[in-house]
Parts: C-alpha cells; structure tokens; sequence
C-alpha cells in the first residue's frame, strides 16, 4: 500500500493579522491569457467504469462528456437557478458574496424558505393522530416529504426512510440500534480513512461498548480508496462496511456498488454516508445494494436539523428503538409496551415538521431541474477550477481521484489556511479552513488543516476567477510586503 505523503501547515506569511497581507489583493485581476481550460474530452474514470451507461452516479453519459474547452455551456441555465438563491444577491464586507463553502451548508431557494415560513405563519401544527383540519394538513406535508426523501434515494417504499436530525444522529441511531444488537467481541468494522468523523467516531464509541474493532480502509495518493487494501481486509470478522459516497474533504467517488457486493460475500452490512452524495449526483440505493443510506437535508438545499436515513425494511424491523416517548409506541402500560411499526418506532418524539416541509420543497425543487445537466454543469466547473487554481503559485491540491466532486482543498505555500479563509472573506469570498471533521484523511497527507472551496450547482466560473484572482492577489501581496 502506498502511503499519500505531503507536508504540514506552512507559517503564515507576515503582514495583516493573522499572517496574512490583503493591501494588494482587491486590485487582482483574473486570469487572461493563461486561463486554464477544461479538457476537450473528459473521459469515464477509471474509478466510475464500472458505472457506464448507468443512472447511479452523478457523470453525465457519452453524448456530455465531448464538451466544452473552457467553461460550462449549454443544457444548464446557471443564472436563472441563481435567481431562486436570495443570499446568493447580499454583499460581505462591502463585496459581492461568493459562496464557496458549500461542502459545509448548501445555500437556500426561495421556496425552501417560504415553505418553512409558511408552515409557521399559517400551518402550525403536530403531526399524526390529530383529528383537526390543520394536523391533517401539517401531516399530509410530512410524509408527502417521507415520500419525497424516498424518491430522491431511489426506494419505491416510503416506510424505508427515518427522519433524522442529519447524517450524524443517523448513523449514531444505526449504531445504537442495529450495531448493539449484532456486534460481538472481536467483530470488525471497516471504516473508510476518507470519512467525516460522523461516520467515524459512532462507530469507535460502540465498537468500544460491544469489544469489536473498527478498521481501517487506507487511501492511494490520489485521494482513492485503496481496494486492495480493502479486499484483503474483508473477512468473515466484517460485520459493518462504512463508506462515504463523496468524501468532504478530499472529493472522491468510491465505487459503492463493488464494494458493497464483495461486503456482502462476507455477510457484512454496509452503511453509505451520502450527505455530499445526494446534491451533486443522482443516488438509487436499490442499485447500489446499499443496507443503510444517510444524508442531511442542509447539504441538499433544505433546512438544518433534518435529515434522513434509508435502511432495508428487514433490517428496520429487527432493530430496537434507539429513544423511548411520543409517537413511537402502538400502547403503553407499567406491565409492556409494544412499539409502532416503521419507521415510526424509529422516531420518537415531535419531529422537526418545519424542517420536513423545507425538505420537501427543496427536493421538489431540485427534482424539477435537470438533473443531468446541473452535473455536466458541475463536472465541467471542477475541471475548470482545478485548471484555474493550479495557476495560483504554490497552491498544492489535496486529492486528485478521478470522477471526484466540486470539492477542492488545498495549501497555499506559507500561509496559514485559517488566515487564508480570513483575507479571502474581507473580499466577499467564503470558503472553510480547518480539519474539516476528517482528520484521519488530512492526516493521511501528513497535515492537520487544510483551505476548502466546495462548489454546487449555482456556482460559476466567475465564481472561480474571482477566488483564483484574490488568491494571486494575497500572494503577489506576500512578495511585495
């Protein structure tokens, strides 16, 4: 196996606070004569063969992949989604914001916020079992937003799909749940080194309870998941296989599917964190042969505190509830309790129903684009960024698989990443500096932080020029200062 090198954070650079100088940057112009350009030809990666021809990924087919040699054109109109975005038209310190932080939180269409305001302007109510018009109402939206996560993922049963407060509690629930009742002493659980620490530390915290081990699955140079590696791994100790869909930090795309079916050679479950997935590409868990599925609704363009988890019926119904109260049980008394059937035995308590109705008008929304060309949008926008960043002098980018998402992290030579962030936001430019909740990834490249610029769908290749040219600016500013 070989292991990714790379260096450590540099030392910041002397000047404005935080070590970095700005005096120069606001007079930084794009580039022009050597903007970059995408390929003429993206071929399929090697990484994504295995997907020709089929809907589960977010490539676009044959016929897309001849495009454009500079920019995004054609089949996706960029502006008028952009319209939709309020915040998207604010200014930050006297700029125009450019929002590359999206690996953190997506921004918010209109109709995502007014489906929320106008469930509490004029739709409050509890859901389920409420005999009155408005309950009728608020649960008529809730489950038609079940629904809605069901078709986003793939599953034609609605019943498959928990309503979580995100990723996190919904792996934390599976853990709880399905591992306390099938993990033993010795069992093993791999884990990806590429997950956020949501898909990661759960798993640390119960196999410590039920005296298993958690694994794991090494990285190539490129930001790949070694799959030697992970076959030798593979045994019949493996009980639970976590993977991500689409890595925070680093972009990748692992091949699921493959990994997935030689999991289950072993009689291992899988588990897929797709909450970078579900926005960037389309996701059919039936396909992939996913056990449980998870994604956060504020990563798709609805509300924070919702989220969802897809599992297989059958492994629904034999896990135990995780939280006893309201709304999971069939009937109560001191001698037993029997429990709902699922997925609300899985759902105690009042759920988050705001956050269901801006979750069912954000998927309505992103349903009613195209979704094949929003991601040749998308692809053709990272091959640009990736372009237009190497120009930037010494700028290292962390992770280069093939097939990966908008997602770009890198170092800027002598500069310190949280300072970097800092002098790009006095020019209207957010984007996320740290560890990321993916140290065991960082770390795999030798550093602790590391600068962060996500893309989505309403981005653009201005977006780009303005973050190259800020950083050229800072940089042309550290050799003058």
């Amino acid at each position: 196996m070989t292991t990714p090198d790379g260096s450590g954070r540099g030392t910041g650079i002397s000047g404005a606070p935080g070590g970095i100088s700005t005096a120069t940057a606001p007079t930084a112009t794009a580039p022009t004569a050597t903007t970059p350009t995408a390929p003429t030809t993206i071929p399929l990666p090697e990484a994504l063969a295995h997907a020709a021809g089929g809907p589960r990924y977010w490539l676009p087919t044959q016929a897309h992949r001849s495009s454009p040699p500079t920019a995004p054109t054609g089949g996706f109109d960029v502006e008028a989604v952009r319209r939709d975005f309020p915040q998207l038209h604010r200014e930050v310190n006297g700029r125009p914001l450019v929002w590359l932080d999206n690996g953190a939180t997506t921004l918010k269409p209109r109709q995502v916020v007014e489906a929320v305001g106008e469930h509490y302007a004029t739709g409050t109510s509890n859901v389920h079992r409420g005999a009155h018009t408005l309950a009728k109402q608020a649960t008529r939206i809730y489950e038609e937003g079940r629904a809605e996560a069901a078709k986003l993922l793939g599953t034609p049963d609605p019943d498959e799909i928990v309503f979580v407060r995100g990723t996190t509690e919904a792996v934390n629930l599976v853990a709880q749940t399905w591992g306390r009742a099938n993990l033993g002493v010795g069992d093993e659980i791999l884990v990806s080194a590429a997950e956020h620490h949501s898909n990661l530390v759960p798993w640390q915290l119960i196999a410590k309870e039920r005296r298993a081990r958690v694994v794991p699955i090494p990285l190539l140079p490129d930001g790949r998941l070694d799959q030697d590696a992970y076959r030798d791994l593979l045994g019949f100790r493996t009980k639970l296989v976590a993977l991500t869909h689409a890595s925070n930090v680093l972009g990748t795309v692992p091949p699921v599917a493959e990994m997935t079916a030689l999991a289950h050679r072993y009689g291992a479950k899988v588990l897929v964190d797709g909450a970078q997935a579900v926005s960037h590409f389309p996701v059919d868990v039936t396909a992939l042969d996913a056990d449980f599925y998870t994604f956060s609704g504020h990563k798709v363009f609805a509300p924070t505190g919702i989220g969802a988890l897809y599992g297989k019926r059958e492994l629904l119904e034999a896990m135990p509830p995780w939280q006893g109260g309201g709304n999971m049980i069939d009937s109560v008394s001191f001698e037993e309790t029997s429990y709902a059937p699922v997925p609300h035995r899985l759902e105690a308590g009042t759920g988050h129903i705001a956050g269901v109705a801006g979750l069912r008008a954000a998927l309505r929304y992103l349903s009613g684009l195209d979704r094949q060309a929003a991601t040749a949008h998308e692809e053709q926008l990272t091959a640009y960024a990736t372009a237009a960043l190497a120009t930037v002098p010494g700028l290292r980018l962390i992770g280069n698989a093939p097939g990966k998402i908008g997602v770009l992290t890198f170092l800027v030579a002598g500069t310190d990443p949280i300072a970097l962030a800092g002098a790009l936001d006095q020019q209207g430019i957010a984007i996320r500096a740290g560890h990321h909740c993916a140290q065991p990834a960082l770390a795999a490249y030798g550093l602790q932080s590391a600068a962060r610029a996500s893309l989505a769908l309403y981005n653009t290749v201005q977006d780009v020029d303005a973050l190259v040219a800020a950083l050229q600016g800072i940089q042309a500013a550290a050799d003058t200062g």
